[in-house]
């Protein structure tokens, strides 16, 4: 019997007929779009048919999203159309009884973005809380997360197959904060569907997601579909899932292209000529002698949350200039032990522990800590004060804060304005950190861990959310650092082709 046989042959969602009046599920014709006062489509024509799902693909991230944006009404539309008779008849009933509606209760919506709230529905978290038991305990659980899902309209989501569909059944009673990067995708996905929805959009969702969950990310979406839910999302053309039928792709004109998923072959990749001033970055990084010295000492690590063990009997030496690339599958551990390496996990101190030859708890500071190594994670951003702009996050990575709150001197801002200059940032550099786009962020983050030209370089899935020829301009740059310098680099990604040449050694947690 299948896992999702519980649902019953007429566990159909509420309003479904009323495709019979019409194929169409959404149509845009000739849409110019603009999104943030900028033109992102000059011409934008789309057809959407009930029992198509949809992969849409792209050289730009900023254009996949701003597709989703369209579809969710999101988006200005100076000229032409958007018409969504997939809302038609619910509207209708709705405003006929006076209820307040809009076609955006039938329709869920996965972001690149994350933004989990205590239960103030306060989002003022710092980054250490995270690894620190007794104030995750302010944060909802898993469950308690999903179960305040309110759907405008009755469906067959319930707690019990969405947590089995999703493998959240273990993590229930696990505090959000203390979710892995692969766990709150997860989450957000089962949010989604507890809102009972008859489209639902997904902006990258296999971001993130090891290898093991992206090859069942296909299973999970049939038995999506079969429950009667229409799917589009925005992926990378080497990664279109099962259960997908068409395949569209967007340039900055419109819709470029559009093929039945059995006639897909792999479209060209964006072979932009295009790479950053090398001359510069060497300039930029720390000129040091090779050497052998210790970086990272492991002698018998065990970490454990409540009952759970997180890592057991480890053990792990990192020289000088050495590169490695950290591997796992979700939930293996792999956060727990980086937040061990940057100084932000208490249970350091009761550990077997040596960092730059020094035993952790034999009274350093946490700023000795931080000092020598420069990290990068996706979820960063999301701690950064509202006010922190572009440069002023890249100068905090002098201090080792989350956010610039003290006054720079004039070399300080030169340094900053040179990363600036590096990654062209410059058009952004007065921007807050939260407004600007996946792949800005990454840069910005990239360059704030730099800017003190650290000894210890740590990437933890930082490419995630870039688009194809983003990705391989990050990879090449960290490529170019380890050329140009003696850093020593651990670098995380569940992406091989991801990993600069350089990264020679593998350390992979189970």
């Amino acid at each position: 019997m299948s896992d999702f046989d519980c649902f019953g042959e007429n566990a159909n969602l509420q309003f479904s007929n009323h495709f019979i009046l019409s194929t169409s599920l959404l149509s845009i014709h000739s849409a110019q779009v603009l999104t943030k006062g900028k033109q992102v489509f000059e011409s934008l024509d789309f057809n959407w048919e009930v029992g198509q799902q949809w992969a849409v693909i792209g050289s730009s991230g900023a254009e996949l999203t701003a597709f989703i944006e369209t579809i969710r009404g999101n988006a200005v539309i100076p000229k032409g159309q958007v018409n969504r008779p997939f809302a038609q008849e619910y509207t209708e009933k709705k405003t006929i009884s006076g209820e307040i509606n809009s076609f955006r209760d039938l329709i869920a919506y996965v972001s690149q973005r994350y933004e989990i709230r205590n239960k103030s529905n306060q989002q003022n978290f710092y980054f250490q809380q995270r690894f620190n038991s007794s104030e995750a305990e302010e944060t909802a659980t898993v469950r308690e997360y999903l179960l305040e899902v309110k759907a405008k309209v009755e469906g067959p989501w319930t707690l019990e197959n969405v947590s089995e569909l999703l493998h959240l059944e273990k993590l229930q009673d696990k505090s959000l904060l203390l979710l892995s990067n692969g766990e709150t995708r997860r989450l957000a996905l089962g949010l989604g569907l507890m809102r009972q929805p008859k489209i639902y959009l997904m902006d990258q969702p296999m971001t993130g997601l090891d290898v093991k969950s992206r090859a069942e990310f296909g299973e999970i979406l049939k038995v999506i579909i079969s429950k009667g839910v229409q799917v589009l999302l925005t992926t990378s053309a080497n990664e279109i899932p099962e259960g997908i039928t068409h395949v569209a792709k967007l340039s900055g004109k419109g819709i470029e292209n559009v093929w039945e998923v059995a006639d897909f072959h792999l479209t060209a990749k964006h072979e932009q000529d295009f790479s950053y001033d090398w001359g510069l970055l060497d300039s930029l990084l720390p000129k040091r002698p090779k050497e052998n010295t210790e970086v990272i000492r492991l002698e018998n690590l065990h970490i454990k949350y409540g009952e759970k063990q997180i890592l057991t009997n480890l053990n792990w030496e990192v020289r000088s200039g050495e590169r490695w690339l950290l591997k796992g599958s979700n939930g293996s551990g792999k956060s727990t032990l980086i937040s061990l390496l940057v100084g932000e996990n208490p249970q350091a101190y009761s550990q077997n522990l040596w960092l730059f030859g020094r035993k952790r708890g034999t009274g350093e500071s946490i700023w000795d800590v931080k000092r020598p190594t420069g990290f990068v994670a996706p979820e960063l951003s999301r701690f950064f004060p509202a006010n922190q702009t572009c440069r002023k996050v890249i100068l905090s990575g002098l201090f080792d804060t989350m956010g610039l709150f003290k006054k720079v001197s004039a070399e300080q801002e030169a340094l900053a304005e040179s990363w600036i200059k590096l990654f062209q940032l410059a058009s952004f550099a007065n921007i807050p950190i939260n407004r600007l786009s996946l792949e800005n962020q990454r840069w910005t983050l990239l360059a704030r861990a730099l800017i003190k030209q650290p000894q210890l370089l740590i990437l933890d899935e930082a490419s995630q959310g870039m688009d194809e020829f983003q990705r391989r301009l990050f990879k090449d740059t960290v490529q170019q650092i380890c050329e140009r310098s003696e850093m020593t680099l651990v670098y995380v990604s569940h992406y091989a082709e991801d990993v600069p040449e350089a990264v020679g050694k593998v350390m992979e947690l189970g």
